[in-house]
């Protein structure tokens, strides 16, 4: 096989495991990072096989070089946050650096484009019903910044694709597995080991992360173009998840029902003991809205897309987790 893949955000989460399914069929991977880091929780004999560049997707003339003599690109490089004091950075990393990949792939020819969206980029309401791919974007109070960055960085690759780019689209929802449990949604595993004793009732579609990076790479070798596909595994109540990962490591279920009206409270007890410790709150107006909302997301798109993929049931994707996490637990 002498296909050559490029992903940025290789350091990230999502695409950290997506450069080990790479690795391990056998592509040629070439990947970008801002600087010398790599994701411990990949073993090093498959990063050591990848070709490492330094680069960022602000800097167009980095992308054009790291995208030369590549295949496909898999653009995983993005922001994560729900802060409202990140909005300007959500925007300018997650919007305007999608843009410059999307340029500068269609100007080095890159014969096939696979997007890292989002699940918040289809938008969440009160009404819940099943989210498919065909929901109509509208905000409402349960947008957050982030969403609304990812939904124009949508607009970015369709705008792409209409100039001519082979592109696909994949909407993954909460992502869960081994990584570093002080960021991003693997802090969710780091909370329930210290047993923090809250839980809430919503509902939220879940999935494992080596599932995704299967879906991801699979996309990439279909023949599939201009469609936008969800990558949801189940639709777990946020109890339900947490008692699973408690049960993993062998720690207290979390007992206290966080209300609607406590966690209102508890976002503005955050917000006021962020302002004096200058650390980012953990807890948000819009995350404290999410965890209370009941949204529910439709796979049926990508099983029937990709016949041969099947996911993994999620208890054990956890399971798997919790083990890593004990067993290596990341750098403090």
């Amino acid at each position: 096989m002498n296909t050559k893949v490029l992903v940025t955000g290789g350091t990230g989460f999502l695409g950290a495991y997506i450069l080990q399914e790479l690795v391990q069929q056998g592509y040629t991977v070439r990947a970008i990072r801002r600087r010398p880091q790599a994701p411990f929780y990949i073993p090093q004999a498959i990063l050591s096989k990848v070709e490492w560049v330094e680069g960022d997707i602000l800097d167009v003339v980095s992308l054009v070089e790291a995208m030369q003599d590549m295949d496909a690109v898999i653009h995983s490089a993005g922001k994560v946050s729900f802060h409202n004091r990140d909005k300007e950075a959500l925007y300018k990393i997650n919007i305007e650096g999608t843009a410059n990949v999307v340029n500068a792939a269609i100007e080095t020819g890159i014969k096939r484009f696979v997007h890292i969206s989002s699940v918040a980029a289809i938008g969440r309401d009160a009404s819940s019903e099943m989210v498919t791919e065909e929901k109509k974007w509208h905000q409402n109070k349960y947008t957050t910044p982030y969403a609304v960055s990812k939904h124009l960085a949508e607009m970015e690759v369709w705008r792409g694709a209409a100039e001519g780019l082979n592109a696909v689209m994949v909407n993954p929802s909460t992502i869960l597995g081994y990584g570093d449990w002080h960021t991003s949604s693997c802090a969710i595993f780091k909370s329930v080991y210290d047993e923090f004793p809250w839980y809430t009732t919503g509902i939220n579609g879940f999935v494992g992360v080596e599932d995704v990076a299967r879906a991801v790479v699979m996309l990439m070798q279909s023949d599939l173009s201009g469609e936008r596909y969800i990558i949801n595994n189940v639709n777990w109540t946020f109890q339900q998840m947490l008692n699973t990962i408690a049960d993993g490591f062998g720690k207290k279920r979390p007992s206290r029902e966080a209300t609607p009206l406590l966690g209102a409270l508890a976002w503005r007890m955050e917000k006021v003991k962020s302002f004096f410790s200058g650390k980012s709150p953990l807890l948000t107006s819009h995350s404290a809205r999410v965890a209370q909302s009941k949204t529910y997301f439709d796979n049926r798109k990508i099983l029937a897309a990709l016949p041969q993929f099947s996911f993994t049931p999620l208890q054990e994707s956890i399971a798997k987790a919790c083990r890593q996490y004990i067993e290596n637990p990341p750098p403090a």
